[in-house]
């Protein structure tokens, strides 16, 4: 049994299996639903179901809250509908670009940046190249059956290695055996490009680049495209970090502010203790971006991380900086613990 899924303002519509979520037959079909985790712990495919009815799946309340679901709001990446459907949703253009497809890939190097975090470069068949958009992310398939996602940290024009920032989260599946086992050239398989974290080249507005962490990985990713475009939008990247050291490209960062111009870097630091000698900025990364910008009105901002900065800067830029909704990309860094809850 298929159900038809009929998507508002666009017209588009497609096709949704039994038991196949709106999210899954949106992706199949090449439909630019927004997305980001999949498992219902980032609230990225939120969106509203306008008629029909679907049966909603685990997630988590931050995602989707009980207000919200009583105005009509879904998931989509969780919601199965029951019979034909109708959703509000501001669709992504650009996302069926390209193939999503399962690609072998040896490890071609693995460097620790930090003690928790080590840049994982992957190499891809010689037959094949991996198309993508800077900040979209892949998912590894593990044996279990179970996925782990990473975003791609070098530019899609930069591509002969893939590089991924990965932190170690101790009792994790993969990044246990990350820090632990795993050795150069080993083979892993993966999924994408996924994900609708990516710069939007129609627009000419200034550019705010929020990132906590490894979050960093796909802002760095966004820089390296923006650069090879060419473009003058100005960029402002504001990095946090609970400690110097979690800023663990920080002088790649500086070459860029000091090389590219129309690009200002501002690390932010929240825990520095006295041996740190920090002297720059401290506090919550996304509250520097407040006191530099009182009115986004006229901006785009992206910004990836941990989930609680990335609600925190949505909820706050659009209600005391004036940015508009449309105007926010975010990817939020769900971990293991998050989904397990979902």
């Amino acid at each position: 049994m298929t159900f038809q899924v009929s998507v508002s303002p666009s017209g588009r519509q497609f096709s949704c299996d039994a038991g196949e979520s709106i999210l899954a037959a949106a992706i199949r079909a090449g439909v630019g639903l927004p997305y980001g985790c999949k498992n219902g712990a980032c609230g990225s495919c939120k969106g509203k179901l306008l008629s029909g009815e679907v049966a909603l799946g685990p997630h988590q309340e931050r995602a989707l809250s009980s207000a919200e679901q009583i105005t009509g709001h879904t998931l989509f990446c969780c919601a199965v509908p029951q019979s034909d459907v109708a959703i509000e949703a501001r669709e992504v253009l650009g996302v069926g670009d390209f193939p999503i497809k399962k690609v072998p890939v040896r490890v071609a190097k693995l460097e620790r940046a930090t003690d928790d975090v080590m840049i994982m470069s992957l190499q891809l068949p010689a037959t094949d190249r991996m198309q993508y958009k800077a900040g979209q992310y892949v998912e590894f398939m593990l044996k279990d059956g179970k996925r782990r996602s990473y975003s791609m940290a070098n530019a899609p024009h930069a591509d002969e290695l893939l590089t991924l920032h990965i932190r170690h989260m101790p009792g994790g599946l993969f990044t246990d055996h990350v820090f632990g086992a795993m050795k150069e050239r080993d083979i892993l398989r993966f999924e994408g490009p996924m994900g609708t974290f990516f710069l939007r080249e129609d627009s000419d507005k200034p550019i705010v680049l929020l990132a906590s962490g490894t979050g960093f990985a796909p802002i760095k990713a966004i820089v390296e495209h923006w650069a090879h475009l060419k473009s003058t939008r100005p960029i402002t990247l504001y990095w946090g970090g609970r400690r110097p050291s979690d800023l663990y490209m920080h002088e790649l960062c500086e070459s860029w502010a000091a090389d590219l111009p129309n690009f200002r870097y501002i690390p932010v630091i929240s825990d520095g203790l006295p041996e740190d000698a920090w002297t720059g900025r401290t506090g919550f990364v996304h509250q520097a971006v407040m006191a530099d910008f009182a009115d986004l009105s006229g901006h785009q901002v992206y910004a990836c991380g941990a989930p609680v900065m990335v609600d925190a800067a949505q909820r706050d830029f659009v209600a005391q900086c004036k940015l508009p909704e449309d105007a926010f990309f975010a990817d939020s860094f769900t971990s293991e613990a998050d989904l397990a809850t979902a």
